[in-house]
């Protein structure tokens, strides 16, 4: 049997907004979240992450809202993160919608918070983030406050040590390669995936769908979030069709593709059939369930 890999659209949130930076810096607002959610889950998304671009600054996760709004109308797994710092965080994060979530910060700080979490909530519930990013020595350190500040842990070590501490999955977003559109760091990847016995969410750098594909059977993942080669296309055809927000703010994507630097706009279900190309195997595109 061929090996399953999840495809799962990333969705930054910075207060009503989705937005999209480069190297997590830069956000540029792209449109409001629960139209690009709808859209994805439609289109045939395994599952959805949401995450706080600026909880972490602030001390508060502000993506409850977002979330119910969005599990009225959709019905795969989503994943919340930022600003996820007490086992109380988790059960709201849960009592609106979410079906996971996505620590970073707090686990840093104090790792038996995944203990607790995975005690509580169970291993399948807790995700545990890794802003990574190359240091001079060739490998990587583990970032906190959505890539703001440097941590002690080596990031493939500390991969180690969560899953060990009851995770159900470890997220692992390169710094280096999130928004560029050159590619994954599979390097980053390949060291998570052989040193963890739990499975392995890639993110950061996405150039197209082969790309995708390509890491999916190169290296032994569960799964890829993506986010900016999915994000432009759409949100450059809501400008076209003149959407507006309603009352949250200018509509301030500009669709000129020399904004979207190296990035080609694609969809999930080219995602998807670079995927079942490379041999592996993925949820059925939407509207082939039947076929």
């Amino acid at each position: 049997m061929a090996r399953n890999l999840r495809i799962i659209p990333r969705l930054d949130v910075k207060g009503p907004n989705l937005v999209k930076g480069i190297h997590l810096e830069g956000l540029r607002v792209l449109g409001e979240p629960k139209i690009f959610a709808r859209r994805y889950a439609a289109e045939g998304a395994d599952e959805l992450l949401f995450m706080d671009a600026v909880a972490s600054l602030y001390g508060r996760n502000s993506l409850l809202d977002v979330i119910a709004a969005t599990a009225q109308n959709v019905f795969i797994p989503i994943t919340v993160g930022g600003g996820i710092r007490s086992l109380e965080d988790i059960a709201a994060a849960l009592k609106a919608g979410a079906d996971k979530v996505a620590i970073n910060s707090a686990a840093v700080a104090d790792p038996g918070f995944i203990r607790k979490a995975a005690e509580r909530y169970g291993s399948s519930t807790i995700v545990v983030h890794i802003d990574a990013k190359r240091n001079r020595t060739g490998s990587w350190t583990a970032w906190t406050d959505n890539g703001r500040e440097p941590s002690h842990h080596d990031a493939v070590e500390w991969a180690v040590q969560a899953a060990s501490l009851g995770c159900g999955e470890i997220l692992v977003t390169s710094i280096d390669q999130e928004g560029t559109a050159k590619g994954f760091d599979t390097a980053l990847t390949k060291a998570v995936s052989a040193r963890t016995a739990v499975p392995v969410i890639a993110c950061g750098g996405a150039s197209s769908p082969d790309d995708v594909a390509r890491l999916g059977h190169d290296v032994d993942i569960g799964a890829v979030s993506i986010a900016s080669i999915l994000h432009y296309g759409i949100a450059a055809e809501l400008e076209r069709e003149g959407y507006g927000f309603s009352g949250a703010g200018e509509f301030r994507v500009v669709a000129e593709k020399r904004d979207f630097g190296r990035v080609v706009p694609t969809t999930l279900a080219a995602v998807k059939q670079a995927v079942l190309a490379a041999g592996l195997d993925c949820r059925p595109i939407a509207g082939e369930e039947a076929a």
